[in-house]
């Protein structure tokens, strides 16, 4: 039996978010949803995602520092981060991977390229 990969979408616009479920589902992969970092990193620990998908600027808790959370938790850490936000300098790149996310991909997003870094960061 083919299990489907699980992706935690963190996007506090709901239609960004809405957009990204479907195409995310019509891709094959199961969605689960957050809209803050609060939220994610709970989901994070009680569904274990196999990759996040990172809003960086979000309510409540921004996705920096839940990325920095994630990674100082020993039930989650091992869960890969992909960033998604629309600032595109490399510093801002480098943020993101200083914040202990595994990726990065700017908005909008090339979601055949952002498919690609998924599949590679769920490799078993």
């Amino acid at each position: 039996m083919i299990v489907s990969k699980r992706v935690l979408l963190v996007e506090d616009n709901e239609l960004n978010r809405d957009m990204m479920v479907r195409r995310l589902n019509r891709a094959g992969l199961e969605v689960i949803s957050a809209a803050n970092g609060q939220q994610a990193l709970n989901i994070m620990v009680l569904d274990q995602p196999n990759v996040v998908l990172m809003d960086m600027n979000l309510p409540i808790m921004d996705g920096w520092t839940a990325s920095r959370r994630a990674r100082e938790d020993d039930r989650i850490r091992h869960i890969p981060i992909i960033a998604l936000t629309a600032h595109a300098m490399e510093a801002d790149r480098l943020s993101a991977l200083e914040a202990g996310c595994d990726d990065y991909a700017t908005k909008p997003v090339d979601f055949p390229g952002l498919l690609i870094k998924i599949e590679k960061l769920t490799r078993t």
